[in-house]
């Protein structure tokens, strides 16, 4: 089943500061802050959300479209997309923009200061989805506030099913117009505070909201996440990772295990279960596109934690 991603593609520029931020600011100088931290470690990743969630669902054997927008600065992304044999033909190019951007720097607690360029993200509407063929299945993932709420709309003037997935976007959505998602959506997902504030914006509770699609996730990290679907609220725990390195993108690798469970007809449990496994690969490595497990190493895992995985 060919799954349309609509969401950003970006390069997460990553640098570590070897002290801790409370050590360099003072709490009674903070309304006249000036600090410069040295950062003599720094990385540069290929991330966003739709490129996170496709290359994982690419991992599981899925059918990933990325639809997004960049910018004069894509070719080494281009690149990488060509040696996975991502297909591209709905990524746009917009002249004298940059590719969106996040800038992070992590202290020794883990304390992060991050500055975000959204460039060419904020094109993101002009992207269609009726621009892509033969799509089963869709995901409204964070990207420029237009553009969401225009796919969101396609997919559903299409009759395609989607998941409503806003991550850090959702503070750009008042209430009236995160029911309007909701109300065009078949399935969302959210984390455990994205899903606070969204019942907050609504007046609206979890539950209540869940009634109006096939089904809610909420994902609480290391205390698992629970899918609220037909009724009923399925638990599902967190799988032990080998080792905790890097939390960057896991939420992405979770989504897609929802929406290869989606895809393939995958009950509640089980679908739950996959993404939850897809979530302890990705944060076991740096980046969000830097593990490599085949399908055989993914249903391993699945095993160990759960029993045999039904593909």
């Amino acid at each position: 089943m060919n799954t349309l991603i609509c969401g950003s593609l970006a390069f997460d520029n990553i640098m570590v500061f070897p002290d801790r931020f409370k050590n360099h600011i003072l709490p009674e100088q903070i309304h006249i802050l000036n600090v410069a931290f040295l950062v003599p470690e720094m990385r540069r990743e290929f991330g966003g959300c739709a490129g996170n969630i496709a290359y994982n669902l690419m991992l599981l054997g899925g059918k990933p479209l990325i639809m997004a927008a960049v910018g004069d600065d894509a070719p080494a992304y281009f690149d990488r997309l060509d040696r996975l044999g991502l297909q591209r033909r709905h990524i746009r190019h917009v002249p004298g923009t940059f590719t969106a951007q996040a800038f992070i720097t992590t202290d020794l607690d883990d304390n992060q200061i991050t500055a975000f360029h959204p460039g060419a993200m904020s094109f993101s509407h002009l992207n269609k989805v009726e621009q892509a063929n033969e799509i089963e299945l869709g995901i409204v993932a964070p990207d420029g506030r237009e553009g969401m709420m225009q796919h969101a709309q396609d997919f559903a003037a299409a009759g395609i099913p989607f998941v409503f997935d806003p991550g850090q976007g959702l503070p750009m959505f008042n209430g009236d117009e995160l029911l309007q998602f909701m109300n065009l959506a078949d399935y969302a997902c959210f984390n455990d505070y994205e899903a606070k504030l969204l019942s907050d914006r609504t007046a609206r509770s979890i539950e209540q909201l869940a009634s109006g699609v096939k089904a809610l996730i909420v994902t609480k990290g290391s205390a698992g996440s629970e899918i609220h679907a037909g009724g009923q609220r399925y638990d599902i725990p967190c799988v032990k990772a080998e080792e905790i390195v890097d939390p960057t993108g896991c939420g992405d690798a979770y989504r897609s295990g929802l929406l290869y469970g989606i895809a393939n007809n995958l009950d509640w449990t089980t679908t739950g279960r996959l993404a939850a496994v897809m979530g302890a690969i990705k944060i076991a490595h740096r980046g969000g596109q830097n593990h490599l497990p085949n399908r055989e190493e993914i249903a391993a895992l699945y095993q160990r934690a759960f029993g045999t995985l039904p593909w």
